[in-house]
């Protein structure tokens, strides 16, 4: 167990922990005033374990394709855990809109092992880098808008109303960095495929 994979292994478990908290913040005795620093927390530390696992799985040549494969799931569990706990509560989001990251990923991640099983490799892009970005923005994004909630400063219906745009900004992008992976990739998934 290199601390690489310990790392991307505390990102698994910091789904669940970010939901529970954001669910049950009143069962677990945290006040509405502390609940968003809590969050962001649990958010922070799941982005910059992200930063140093790949940092030291460079330096320390630790690199393993147990941890090429990890990686990248860990990074949606933990991203789509947000985005599911943000469908309830105070946020609200359309279950509809998270299923479109869900379904983004499903597809992505199915075509990667399926070409990976008949030994081709598809490569990350770009768009794939910007798509994780821009997700880590927006979940940042509300959950600093959850502060003048808490403190009285934001009602209800305007945090509902910029969290719906914001992620409907960040679900348009998700839809084209799926379409510009798979039509990048086309000649190798055909290869792969047998079509």
């Amino acid at each position: 167990m290199s601390l690489p994979l310990c790392l991307t292994l505390s990102r698994i478990l910091l789904g669940p922990i970010f939901m529970a908290t954001y669910l049950y913040y009143q069962a677990l005795d945290i006040s509405l005033q502390w609940l968003p620093y809590t969050l962001l927390a649990v958010a922070f530390v799941s982005e910059i374990s992200d930063v140093f696992d790949g940092f030291f799985a460079r330096r320390h040549n630790k690199v393993t394709e147990l941890g090429k494969l990890l990686d990248p799931m860990a990074d949606s569990i933990f991203r789509l855990s947000v985005l599911f706990s943000f469908t309830q509560g105070f946020v609200q989001i359309p279950l509809i809109l998270v299923c479109v990251f869900f379904y983004r990923d499903i597809i992505i991640s199915t075509l990667r092992t399926v070409c990976a099983l008949r030994g081709v490799a598809l490569a990350a892009r770009w768009s794939g880098k910007i798509k994780a970005v821009i997700l880590a923005i927006v979940i940042f994004f509300i959950l600093i808008l959850m502060i003048p909630y808490s403190l009285g400063y934001l009602d209800l219906e305007t945090l509902h109303l910029i969290s719906f745009y914001s992620v409907s900004a960040a679900a348009l992008y998700v839809v084209y960095s799926g379409v510009e992976y798979i039509i990048a990739n086309k000649t190798y998934i055909k290869k792969a495929l047998g079509l």
